[in-house]
């Protein structure tokens, strides 16, 4: 199978591949270096949420920081 990237980076799954992960809406990114790697992301998977910002580095207190940031009158 084949996908083509666009233009402006878009790429349309073959119909083959997308029909076994049935109503998967977003999908995390990620790459080894060498491949581009595609997990179906389940919106109601806190877990999942939890381990990547854990693999990004990001604790509580960055959420609490850049929430506080974001809600700052300028």
């Amino acid at each position: 199978m084949l996908a083509k990237k666009t233009i402006k980076n878009q790429i349309t799954l073959p119909k083959a591949v997308i029909t076994r992960f049935g109503a998967v809406e977003y999908f995390d990114v990620s790459t080894d270096g060498e491949c581009i790697i595609l997990r179906p992301l389940q919106r109601s998977r806190a877990e999942e949420v939890r381990t990547r910002l854990a693999q990004l580095g990001i604790s509580e207190q960055d959420v609490a920081d850049a929430v506080s940031w974001a809600r700052e009158k300028e």
